[in-house]
């Protein structure tokens, strides 16, 4: 009898391929694409269509800089072929610029504009720019102020802020631990669906910031379509972490909702930070107290999964500092680095994590379901429901400018 090798029975079977023939499978549609290219290129068979029209062109101003020699502006490109900035206008008067680096802008790059225009403080001004097919591109600045520099006295003083309007509200809020610690299964019900309500709010809340920086984006980011992957995508990847040793409960879901709340309030940090450098907002006292009363519930919500635990008290503080700690650091970005896109970006993760951790409070919610008064549909979630999504958006009144 004749002996028969692998590879040949292998040949033989139907719906089998030699190693070989199957590179090849995979090599020929690339070449048939780089062949298309090539005659795409070499033809140019779009040339008939061409009417003499310019090409189409974009602009988008990612940071404008205000200092003692001018402005600076930080901007990108996005049109369909490499366009050049030929005149700059500020308050429509033409002006000489500088720009780095030099020369056509091509899509997707960008380029700093620095124009010796002496700003005023307070004032507002408009910058245009003018490309060489003679469309512009406009931004306005409400209010003129200097743009914060990195030095020691400016950081200090926005990690106070940040520190005000994150962190303190949140250990006040982690402060009623013991009180709350003899609430019965009503209580525990009420609590966690306060949770839910309060963190349904941030979502909506950093879904509208996130939507209203991705439209000041360049269009090459795709604002609106980066939004939505990027929180389905935070949404996704937490719910495997946090899933793959079984539903998390106890300290392991108060610091998933330390996570989520985190991630707002960077996100609320950056928005903050930047109206701060745009000259776009003064907090005074009122609306520091005002962010501080906002945010005193996101303390409770963090509390209410570990009532029935035993928590020491550097936990309490590592989940103070992972829910506030973030505001301080969007401060210092927002301020000194912002651009909407990595700000829509950044937001839109905050979405996923906070989504994440309502999904998993309602899980707990339904597994407490009993006689005793749980349950998600019972009038203690309702309650709680109310109360947190109420309490979250009548206090927003105070901060919203």
């Amino acid at each position: 009898m004749r002996d028969v090798s692998v590879s040949e029975t292998e040949a033989e079977l139907p719906g089998t391929t030699a190693p070989r023939r199957a590179l090849w499978w995979v090599v020929l549609p690339l070449l048939a694409f780089a062949a298309a290219i090539a005659v795409l290129m070499s033809a140019n068979p779009l040339a008939r269509f061409n009417n003499g029209a310019p090409p189409v062109e974009d602009i988008a101003f990612e940071r404008v800089i205000l200092a003692g020699d001018g402005i600076r502006a930080l901007v990108r490109a996005g049109g369909s072929e490499p366009m050049t900035i030929a005149q700059v206008q500020v308050d429509d008067a033409y002006w000489q610029f500088t720009q780095e680096p030099p020369g056509p802008l091509a899509r997707g790059t960008s380029a700093w504009i620095q124009v010796p225009f002496p700003w005023v403080l307070g004032e507002a001004h408009a910058i245009k720019l003018v490309t060489n097919t003679g469309a512009t591109f406009a931004h306005d600045i409400p209010v003129a102020v200097a743009t914060p520099v990195a030095d020691g006295s400016s950081l200090l003083s926005q990690a106070i802020l940040g520190i005000f309007v994150g962190i303190v509200p949140v250990a006040i809020g982690l402060m009623f631990y013991p009180a709350l610690r003899g609430v019965g299964r009503s209580g525990m019900t009420f609590l966690l669906a306060l949770t839910v309500g309060l963190l349904g709010f941030l979502m909506v809340d950093a879904i509208g910031e996130a939507l209203e920086l991705a439209a000041e984006s360049a269009a090459i980011f795709q604002g609106n379509a980066m939004v939505v992957l990027a929180a389905a995508a935070s949404f996704l990847i937490l719910v495997g972490v946090s899933r793959r040793n079984g539903a998390p409960k106890g300290l392991a879901l108060a610091t998933y909702i330390a996570i989520g709340i985190g991630l707002h309030n960077f996100g609320e940090g950056l928005a903050i930070g930047a109206a701060f450098a745009a000259g776009a907002a003064g907090l005074g006292s009122f609306l520091v107290l005002g962010f501080t009363l906002h945010n005193v519930t996101e303390g409770i919500g963090i509390a209410a999964p570990i009532l029935r635990e035993r928590v020491k008290l550097s936990t309490f503080a590592w989940l103070t500092l992972l829910a506030g700690g973030p505001a301080v650091l969007g401060l210092w970005i927002g301020s000194l680095a912002f651009a909407p896109q990595w700000s829509a970006l950044a937001l839109a993760i905050g979405v996923g994590a906070i989504l994440q951790v309502i999904v998993e409070v309602t899980a707990l919610i339904r597994r407490g379901e009993g006689p005793e008064g749980g349950g998600l549909f019972s009038p203690a979630a309702m309650a709680g429901l109310a109360t947190g999504a109420g309490f979250m958006y009548l206090t927003a009144m105070l901060v919203k400018i």
